[in-house]
């Protein structure tokens, strides 16, 4: 599946401290103890798993105990097969030895240290999307055959709905102003899945799906992180002994973690997005800009969140020398088309973050119509000496300009609202000015200002004056 539209831009960690993540997960430094220890005297059934006889060692080289020890034991050593850790020698005769993959966890490079890894959370998310073993042993027919069609399974759909959680998930971590870092409540993530937006008070039946799609993402998520994808609470057993509790109702929020708490990994944010990637989608990360010119920087950030595009463009220019930079922001942020104005903003953002060795870039585009403007405004907040003033054809061309952009990054946002409020508040004659401003977007921002003014004198004003640009346009 592909999708055009770009998700939010992500922070990833390093990839030597995401490999070293990876090295240290249970599952993936489980497989690799079995792949060592595998040798000649090791066996394996037709389906690539360790024969029988063999679980009970295999646990204790992984100083397993216990009643799951010689599940746990199988799944390392299929996810030792699966990613080449170890290789099948002689299916016929069900030997095995050490795979390729087995060196590069000790001697690769980081990027092929998560490459294992990222092959290791395809196998997990695999069998997260399979019914438990109970379900399977309940459903064989009596041939031994399990009988697909009795257990009300459809793979394809679950490991849809797998996908559409973790990219649920996905999209509430990039919003973070700290990835990784915040829980996320198992009841909303699955209300996320269930409950359509424009539902008021969930159905019961509603309530029962979301439910049942807790319990399901319970049992997945205890399958997710051991691999390193999620860092998982799980749901309280007591709620589930309980059949007078209702997992899906509301709760109090102080009782909320007992159903269940869930977050993305430092890792598993990295690994999403490779599935991403590979899926088709526009995945951006930061620092993906860092290495490709201004204008690359000033389009790619346009829709980013301020912090994202800030920590983007820092990077960006930690790799130019500032009044090399400063010269190639300013001649990539000129422009008439509807992007222009959003650019010059983003030029303006990055231009605060330079020092005061970029003014002579400043100075030399004083007189430009389109950037003379947000010179004039760097360089009166540095405290530069003989800053000529602005004509006032110049400052109304940068307050569209500015108006433009703001409507571009955030729409009939509360900051907007309070811009127009303000600037019909300072100047009086301003609409019977504006509309004459020869700048692309005059109209457009006129009409916004006229919907977002509270007060219907004013609004009805600015819509006048944005019929005039209009007219004056020939639009």
């Amino acid at each position: 599946m592909s999708d055009s539209s770009p998700l939010p831009p992500v922070r990833l960690h390093p990839e030597a401290e995401l490999a070293r993540d990876a090295l240290s997960t249970p599952l993936l430094s489980r497989a690799a103890r079995l792949a060592r220890w595998a040798g000649p005297t090791t066996r394996i059934d037709a389906g690539g798993g360790l024969v029988e006889e063999q679980l009970p060692e295999a646990a204790g080289v992984l100083g397993l105990s216990g009643d799951d020890a010689a599940a746990y034991a199988s799944e390392a050593w299929r996810v030792a097969v699966d990613t080449g850790l170890v290789e099948v020698v002689d299916e016929e005769a069900g030997t095995v030895t050490a795979g390729e993959e087995l060196a590069v966890l000790t001697g690769g490079a980081p990027h092929d240290v998560l490459g294992v890894w990222l092959a290791a959370l395809e196998t997990v998310l695999a069998d997260a999307s399979v019914p438990d073993l109970d379900d399977l042993v309940g459903a064989m027919d009596a041939g031994g055959e399990v009988d697909l069609s009795s257990l009300d399974w459809d793979p394809e759909a679950e490991a849809e709905f797998l996908d559409g959680v973790l990219g649920n998930l996905y999209l509430l971590t990039a919003g973070e102003e700290r990835p990784g870092t915040a829980f996320v409540p198992l009841p909303a993530l699955a209300a996320s899945m269930i409950v359509p937006s424009d539902m008021g008070e969930p159905t019961n039946d509603v309530l029962e799906q979301v439910s049942d799609a807790m319990m399901r993402l319970d049992d997945q998520f205890r399958l997710l992180e051991p691999v390193g994808l999620v860092a998982y609470q799980p749901v309280d057993e007591a709620l589930m002994a309980d059949t007078d509790e209702e997992p899906a109702s509301p709760v109090d929020e102080t009782d909320v973690s007992r159903y269940g708490m869930v977050r993305l990994t430092p890792l598993g944010l990295y690994g999403l997005r490779a599935r991403l990637l590979e899926a088709g989608f526009e995945a951006p990360a930061v620092g993906d800009l860092a290495d490709k010119g201004a204008d690359a920087l000033l389009d790619g950030t346009a829709a980013f969140p301020p912090t994202a595009a800030q920590a983007e463009t820092e990077q960006w220019l930690a790799r130019r020398e500032s009044l090399a930079a400063a010269r190639e922001l300013l001649a990539a942020a000129r422009g008439l088309d509807a992007g222009a104005p959003l650019r010059r903003l983003r030029c303006q953002q990055a231009l605060s973050l330079v020092g005061n060795e970029a003014e002579p870039a400043l100075r030399e585009v004083l007189d430009d119509p389109e950037l003379g403007g947000l010179a004039r405004v760097w360089l009166a907040e540095r405290g530069a000496s003989e800053v000529p003033a602005p004509s006032e054809d110049l400052v109304f061309w940068l307050t569209v300009d500015t108006l433009a952009a703001q409507l571009a990054a955030e729409g009939n946002s509360d900051e907007l609202r309070g811009l127009v409020e303000g600037l019909a508040q300072q100047h009086s004659g301003f609409f019977a000015a504006a509309w004459r401003v020869d700048h692309p977007a005059t109209a457009d921002v006129l009409e916004a200002m006229g919907r977002l003014h509270p007060d219907k004198r004013i609004a009805k004003e600015a819509r006048k004056a944005a019929f005039k640009a209009r007219s004056q346009q020939g639009g």
